[in-house]
């Protein structure tokens, strides 16, 4: 039908025909558009040969991502040879515009590990002051159903309130990224991030589009000044929680979660070392365990007053020492934070883990205050070193 080809006339061809029927037709647009502003567009199907392919991926590597100026990733690199694989398959079968693929025995480049960034408790309560005092409170509520459904970003953009039982508390999802339909569990939290809403009877529960989530989630990591976290992350760490749990088998998260492949669901099971610990401390020295646990350095900051010199722990209120010199200063400090720690355990209250203060501090002023830490130690870090 089609016998003389361009690759770039392929490339719009399967766009319209085969393209178009797919789930992610819009991602699949961008890849096209990208591979035909490369000079393989202009060459016949039939003459493109596996070395101009390699060629192609070559020069892709090399290239920069112009909105983040960092490198192609191999990923992405791997999705356009894919792309181009499917163009030549349908382009040689269906249309008779080449003799074979070309792609076929050029090597892709090698597939990145699976990201295993996982959120940080610091991290969850800034994200959460920000959402909650955002102009947009639709923005809460979806960082809380991420993290406590494991949906995917499109699947809770497309959520809709006549698919939603609030008094069964299951969220039903009729159209998935893998094609079959699955209901999701809602945990308390995640019903009441509903509810915070504003409940109707039918309709899309959030107005957001996909462009619009993602600048709003760029602007707050800028302006909170997280790094490398992504919104898919939420997801991973909804699937992390649940393996944490303990309560659940892996079929059943896979029900959750929607992952079809049990292996792909492997990479979602990054369990954080100190569980693994306490397993395997089993039910020895339990109050040993607990006591400890605890007694963990916190970061603290030292400021220079007209009466001397304050150490203030930045995860308390109130938990500080004061000194006419550093070493007496940071000396009361430990006293301070060890007195804490000990009477919260014995009223049994909740202690937060290191690294959750929320105030704005210079990272290079942080002392890591440690209440077992003796200072006649000579491996104990010294305290004369921190204010200048």
């Amino acid at each position: 039908m089609h016998k003389e080809l361009t690759l770039g006339e392929g490339l719009e061809l399967y766009r319209e025909k085969v393209s178009i029927l797919k789930k992610g037709y819009v991602q699949e647009s961008y890849r096209i558009a990208h591979i035909l502003k490369s000079p393989l567009a202009a060459k016949p199907m039939r003459e493109v040969t596996s070395p101009d392919i390699a060629t192609f991926r070559d020069t892709r590597l090399a290239q920069k991502n112009q909105r983040t100026g960092k490198p192609i990733s191999s990923a992405t690199v791997r999705l356009e040879m894919s792309l181009l694989s499917n163009v030549f398959d349908v382009g040689r079968i269906e249309w008779g515009a080449c003799d074979s693929n070309p792609v076929t025995n050029v090597r892709k480049p090698k597939s990145p590990p699976g990201r295993d960034r996982r959120l940080l408790p610091r991290e969850e309560r800034l994200i959460f002051r920000y959402c909650h005092n955002h102009t947009t409170k639709e923005l809460y509520s979806l960082v809380i159903l991420a993290l406590e459904t494991a949906m995917r970003q499109g699947e809770l953009l497309k959520l809709e309130w006549q698919h939603i039982n609030l008094r069964n508390r299951i969220a039903h999802l009729p159209d998935t990224k893998n094609g079959s339909k699955r209901d999701v569990p809602l945990s308390l939290k995640a019903r009441e991030a509903l509810i915070r809403l504003g409940v109707k009877t039918k309709g899309r529960v959030f107005s957001y589009t996909s462009n619009g989530i993602k600048s709003a989630w760029r602007v707050m990591m800028m302006r909170l000044g997280i790094e490398d976290l992504h919104f898919h992350d939420l997801r991973h760490e909804a699937c992390s929680r649940l393996f944490e749990l303990n309560t659940l088998d892996v079929m059943e998260i896979a029900a959750i979660s929607g992952h079809k492949s049990l292996s792909m669901l492997k990479r979602y099971t990054h369990l954080k070392a100190v569980k693994l610990v306490k397993k395997l401390e089993g039910n020895k020295h339990r109050g040993q365990q607990v006591v400890i646990n605890h007694l963990v350095p916190y970061p603290a900051i030292a400021a220079q007053t007209p009466e001397g010199v304050v150490v203030r722990v930045l995860d308390f209120e109130g938990v500080y020492g004061e000194g006419d010199t550093q070493e007496k200063a940071l000396r009361s400090a430990q006293d301070a934070l060890l007195r804490h720690l000990m009477i919260a355990l014995r009223d049994k209250q909740p202690i937060p883990a290191p690294d959750q203060y929320l105030e704005s501090v210079d990272e290079d002023e942080i002392i890591m205050l440690d209440p077992l830490c003796t200072f006649e130690d000579p491996q104990a870090e010294r305290p004369h070193t921190f204010l200048q």
